[in-house]
């Protein structure tokens, strides 16, 4: 399993219509090829951030299967006019200890 982890600044005023897309856009993300769960979560501090959390299958899931995909290009309509700066996204693998 795979976890992407992106923090999500919003521009600020446009928190509300941003939760209102990613309710369209969640349907589109947990539709895709391993896919297997995503959280978004609101920072208390700052009311422009964002968490969002996605567990993929594998890495290629997300990076090629979904960023490839033509679901994609609709992802991209709806959210990535709310961000800035636009998100750095990382990808975690866990450990064995």
């Amino acid at each position: 399993m795979i976890l992407e982890v992106a923090i999500l600044n919003v521009i600020p005023g446009e928190e509300n219509a941003f939760e209102k897309a990613f309710s369209q856009a969640k349907n589109i993300i947990s539709k895709m090829a391993g896919y297997i769960s995503h959280q978004l979560k609101r920072c208390i501090e700052n009311q422009s951030r964002y968490i969002l959390l996605v567990e993929w299958e594998k890495l290629t899931d997300h990076t090629e299967g979904f960023r490839q995909s033509k679901e994609y290009q609709e992802w991209k309509r709806l959210l990535h006019h709310f961000y800035d700066p636009f998100p750095v996204v990382e990808h975690y693998k866990d450990i064995e200890l």
